[in-house]
């Protein structure tokens, strides 16, 4: 079967253009160096695809610093070695124990069209998405879903499961039996985090309150 794939779109090639002579040129010498010995990232990001979410831009970090993964409602999946496709499974085993990253971030987001998703499917309202590739992922979300306290409030709701999506990723990592060694040994360390993209406000989750706690600007 031919492949149909067409030219990059114009608008996509001028800001290619730009980054080539604005953000590449200048730190050539560092593009060479990282082409050259490889990558040493010290922390691994789980976040979600939205494009208004730039865990890059946030934390101010250069080519090199993060590994960074992207799937829908940022999203860990247990552990499951049945010899299927596990993009986001073998991302994981990849930072832990080839990178050897001592620190995997997972960060939730207000807004999240998967989480909100999730909340229709499992509340009986798109049925749709039980057939579907994105209601099969968000499948991973429903322990957090049953998890959602009673209340009238859809908002809250959707916070609220926005948050259990950091939680429910943070223990299906330690499901892995190599981020479970690599954390009892005290080489990696497990971060949850929340971020509302209108205010730009960071929340962390704290392990003492069980709270996502908001990070001082």
């Amino acid at each position: 079967m031919p492949v149909t794939a067409r030219p990059l779109p114009p608008y996509l090639v001028d800001r290619y253009r730009a980054w080539k002579a604005l953000r590449f040129e200048p730190n050539r010498v560092w593009h060479s160096h990282l082409a050259h010995s490889g990558q040493h990232p010290r922390a691994m990001v789980v976040s979600c695809c939205d494009s208004r979410v730039d865990v890059v831009g946030l934390f101010g970090a250069e080519p090199g610093d993060l590994f960074v993964v992207r799937n829908v409602a940022n999203l860990i999946p247990a552990f499951a070695p049945d010899h299927l496709h596990h993009g986001t499974s073998a991302a994981v085993e990849y930072a832990v124990t080839v990178l050897q990253v001592s620190h995997i971030v997972i960060i939730g987001h207000s807004q999240c069209g998967g989480v909100a998703a999730c909340c229709a499917m499992c509340d009986g309202e798109a049925p749709e998405l039980e057939t579907s590739f994105v209601g099969r992922w968000m499948d991973i979300l429903r322990p957090g879903y049953e998890r959602l306290p009673a209340t009238d409030d859809q908002d809250a709701r959707l916070r609220a499961l926005e948050k259990e999506s950091v939680l429910v990723s943070l223990r299906n990592l330690e499901t892995f039996p190599f981020v479970a060694a690599a954390v009892a040994s005290g080489d990696l360390t497990l971060h949850g985090a929340w971020i509302d993209i209108a205010e730009g406000a960071l929340h962390l989750f704290d392990p003492a309150t069980r709270q996502f706690e908001p990070v001082r600007a």
